[in-house]
């Protein structure tokens, strides 16, 4: 968790979506690795930073968008974690990740907000229209575009990985 500058979107060379840097007034930032409770760790964190910005009002469309955002880096953006072979032996503990394999990360600037969740695969996001209809995953995007004012991907630099973002008029 921090409030740094703007890490992510540096990181794209260009600021994308468009932000004007200038009317940055708040960035927080949480790291996440592929564990079941990190989904609920980001809409939490989502919920208390949107109330230190007093910007409570926003967090239902927000806080879904941000689990949408993060469920699907973690299930895609990494792939499925290691399942050990089952066995009559001793339960093996899951491994601990140092460090967060997903970043979650929220702006506020002049009028919106701006969550961007960045991963480290170059698997590109897939829009609902690129889904089958029938199947039982695969709407988050379409949420995403419902409650959001506008959303968007960017690759990293590098093959680094991509950001997701998507934003939210706030005034």
């Amino acid at each position: 968790m921090g409030s740094r500058g703007t890490p992510m979107l540096d990181q794209l060379g260009q600021p994308f979506p468009p932000v004007d840097l200038r009317t940055l007034s708040g960035t927080a930032t949480l790291g996440l690795t592929q564990r079941p409770e990190s989904v609920r760790r980001a809409r939490d964190f989502t919920r208390n930073t949107l109330q230190g910005w007093r910007l409570p009002q926003h967090f239902d469309a927000v806080g879904l968008v941000v689990s949408e955002l993060v469920t699907n880096a973690l299930r895609h953006g990494l792939g499925r974690p290691a399942v050990p072979a089952q066995s009559h032996a001793e339960p093996v503990a899951p491994i601990s990740v140092a460090r967060p394999l997903v970043e979650l990360e929220l702006m506020r600037c002049s009028g919106r907000v701006i969550c961007a969740v960045q991963d480290p695969s170059g698997a590109l996001p897939r829009s609902s229209s690129q889904m089958d209809g029938a199947a039982e995953s695969g709407r988050g995007l379409h949420l995403v575009e419902c409650f959001s004012d506008g959303w968007g991907w960017r690759m990293l630099t590098g093959g680094r990985g991509k950001v997701v973002w998507a934003a939210f008029q706030t005034s």
